[in-house]
This record gives C-alpha cells, structure tokens and sequence, in this order.
C-alpha cells in the first residue's frame, strides 16, 4: 500500500526527532498559468514545541529544475550539470539536515527558519555519494 503523500515522515537524526514534509507551491500569474515552482521541504524539530521547523525551499530558475512533470520524478531537484537529490528520500532529507546543523542552524530556537536550499545541495548530494569532505557530521 502507497503512503500518503500529505502526512509527515519520522526521522532521528543524531538522537532527536523530527518530523517532515515536502510540498510542490507555485503562484499564478494574470492569465491563471503556474509560474515560479518551488519545493518545500520543511523539518519539525520533535516533540511539537521544543524548536521551530526550518523550511529548505528549492525554487525553480535558470539552471535548476525542481519537479513539475516530466522527464522528473516528484522529488527530484538538482542543477542541470550537477548535483541533484530525491526529496522523497530520507537520506537526501538527513544530508540536508545534516548540512542546515553544519552551518548554523540550530533546532532548539524558536521560530521558523527558511534557507536557499540550492546552497546546501552539493554539499548534501556529495554527503550522499560518501564523499568524505562533504559537510556534515
């Protein structure tokens, strides 16, 4: 049976919970057409309350594709001659973490915390590929 695609995933990552979801957002323009695609992949630091979710946006622009149809899967998000990840993955979504903890963030302060994540995804794609310079613990 398929999971659903709306319900928050679990993942322990270093002894803490969190809990995430990945959702496709575009606005309209005047005449009604989807413009500006991004994904959003958002991690809640777990139990609810303990931290504010950090919200890892890849937005569509020259260079990029973020998921729109095909030839893409659903999570998939990289740069044309480069990185790229599956969002759908729980290993993409922990090198990810793994790289937003390295640079700063933290999951015990209060507050939402949003980040480009088109600079965390070389580092994140090559933690992935068990590159032992990559970023991350």
């Amino acid at each position: 049976m398929p999971r659903r695609s709306k319900n928050p995933r679990r993942l322990v990552a270093d002894g803490r919970v969190y809990l995430w979801t990945m959702r496709h957002s575009h606005r309209r323009d005047h005449a009604g057409r989807a413009v500006d695609c991004r994904q959003v992949l958002t991690v809640f630091p777990q139990p609810a309350g303990t931290g504010g979710p950090l919200r890892i946006v890849f937005a569509d622009g020259p260079g990029r594709y973020v998921p729109g149809g095909a030839p893409f899967g659903s999570g998939d998000v990289g740069f044309t001659r480069g990185a790229d990840l599956n969002l759908h993955e729980p290993g993409a979504v922990r090198a990810l973490l793994d790289v937003a903890v390295a640079r700063g963030w933290q999951p015990e302060e209060r507050g939402a915390v949003e980040v480009d994540g088109w600079s965390l995804l070389e580092a994140a794609a090559a933690a992935r590929a068990g590159d032992p310079h990559a970023e991350g613990p």
